[in-house]
């Protein structure tokens, strides 16, 4: 009782002229970054900080918050529109949603993702105020082995889903996992895969990496094969869902924020993990299986639930331990220390008016999100009329601006056509990129999960399974893997048996 009536407090201060002003802004300014290839939330919100000093810290955090989900949808739309994702948290739609797009359906792919972000928005911060002490616990309760776990899972779930085999599946996460790997070893400080560069001492940036991979690959990809085949532009869809699209996709919006949420509040969190488990689930699950990797909604709209709610979970180990899980909750506790405020137990207590408030925000932005992006999805959904050999240059252009921003070095940019490179190659052999950009993400991670794992429980493997979270995990696994042969000798038994 005491927390729903700290949100009524947070929405009379979210409800505010000034407020809703900043809100409004901030859901504006983050799609229209975020449709931008390679400048997702976390970019947005960094080169957006500069701009907040001049405000208190209540209006800033609740313009930051409309950035998120704001940048969140940006991504969304120019993954679907255009196959280059503004964020890796949006690589997932661009296999559905561009599929769609191409197919004369781009507005019923975007208007699935508004939706779904939406839905995903509200239920999470309906589980943030409801749930964010209870999770803040078991954030704390997971050890190494259980975040080691969780990587291994999504590893296979993403090879074994994508692509024409699994073997290319593989190959595709193994050559993620190299990039990954470039630069210091974090543990011993020697140099791995560096070739004698300064440059590349601190590693190859997740933005580099998903920007070469997909916008720059499939623009050379494209290029390719414009001689061959006409740039026509594709027909545009009607901006609202039919009957069937509601029927195929409010289920996938209900499981999305069940997959989301707890992956965004634990501290191996964020949205990359939960869009990919969420598309594997609407996989297993939909009665249109045939459709899938054609242009299958329910590939949209789970995913992107998923990631939305993910987004609000975030903001629990953020909020209650200062604890950023996601790039973007990392660039808001840079935020909170610039202001003066440590997040953590204590911040309910001394910072009531901007948490609840901050809190209340999140329902406004995501109503103002549907308003603002439902209407406009026709308009965003024109950008395919464009002609194709304008549209990619002004792709190329807009990469590499977002890959420069990163750093700020023309060296970013030759590791960014080198990356294209071998992104063009992936497609001209049928390697899913997917996988790559996973194992670039969670690579680094999943290699100080183990680390750490092995060093708590003095170099013995058993320290990897020591928990029933990381067994149970493992036993997922087990089946993901088996359950193909499983299914082979069933069918192989039927067919001798009929």
């Amino acid at each position: 009782m005491d927390s729903l009536t700290s949100l009524i407090d947070g929405f009379g201060t979210a409800l505010t002229p000034v407020n809703l002003l900043w809100a409004a802004l901030g859901v504006l300014l983050g799609t229209a970054i975020g449709v931008l290839p390679g400048i997702g939330p976390a970019m947005a919100v960094a080169l957006l900080l500069p701009v907040t000093y001049g405000l208190e810290p209540t209006g800033a955090f609740i313009m930051f918050a409309g950035i998120y989900y704001g940048a969140m949808f940006g991504g969304s739309t120019t993954s679907i529109l255009l196959n280059t994702p503004g964020e890796s948290a949006a690589v997932v739609a661009a296999i559905e949603g561009n599929p769609m797009a191409k197919a004369g359906r781009g507005a019923q792919a975007l208007a699935a993702a508004a939706v779904g972000h939406f839905a995903g928005g509200m239920i999470g911060t309906m589980l943030l105020v409801a749930l964010a002490p209870l999770v803040a616990k078991l954030a704390v309760d997971i050890g190494a082995p259980d975040y080691l776990a969780l990587m291994v899972l999504a590893f296979i779930a993403v090879t074994s889903v994508l692509g024409s085999s699994r073997i290319r599946g593989l190959a595709s996460l193994l050559i993620g996992l190299t990039l990954g790997l470039v630069g210091l070893d974090q543990m011993t400080g020697q140099q791995r895969l560096t070739f004698g560069s300064l440059q590349l001492a601190d590693g190859i940036d997740v933005v580099i990496v998903a920007v070469g991979l997909f916008a720059i690959g499939e623009a050379l990809w494209v290029a390719s094969h414009l001689r061959r085949t006409a740039g026509e532009a594709i027909p545009v869809g009607r901006p609202w869902l039919g009957r069937d699209d509601v029927k195929r996709t409010w289920k996938s919006w209900l499981r999305g924020p069940v997959i989301g949420f707890p992956f965004g509040a634990i501290p191996a969190g964020g949205a990359e993990i939960p869009t990919f488990l969420s598309y594997v689930t609407e996989k297993r699950l939909s009665k249109h299986k045939d459709q899938f990797g054609k242009g299958a909604i329910e590939g949209v709209a789970g995913p992107e639930s998923a990631a939305s709610a993910s987004a609000a979970g975030t903001l629990v180990s953020m909020l209650t331990l200062g604890l950023p899980t996601t790039a973007v909750a990392a660039v808001m506790l840079a935020a909170f220390q610039q202001y003066g405020i440590q997040p953590g137990p204590l911040l309910f207590e001394r910072e009531p008016e901007l948490v609840w408030g901050l809190i209340a925000s999140l329902f406004v932005g995501m109503v103002l999100l549907l308003a603002l992006n439902l209407p406009l999805a026709p308009v965003w959904a024109k950008l395919l009329r464009i002609p194709r050999p304008y549209l990619y240059a002004g792709i190329l252009f807009f990469a590499a601006v977002g890959a420069y921003a990163v750093g700020g070095e023309a060296f970013d940019l030759v590791v960014l056509l080198i990356i294209g490179l071998i992104g063009f190659g992936m497609r001209r052999y049928g390697l899913p990129v997917l996988p790559a950009v996973i194992g670039v993400i969670l690579g680094p991670a999943a290699e100080n999960q183990l680390r750490r794992a092995l060093q708590i429980s003095d170099g013995s493997l058993t320290g990897l399974v020591n928990t029933p979270f990381a067994v149970t995990v493992y036993a997922v696994i087990a089946l993901l893997l088996a359950w193909p042969l499983v299914r082979r000798l069933v069918n192989s038994r039927r067919t001798v048996a009929g």
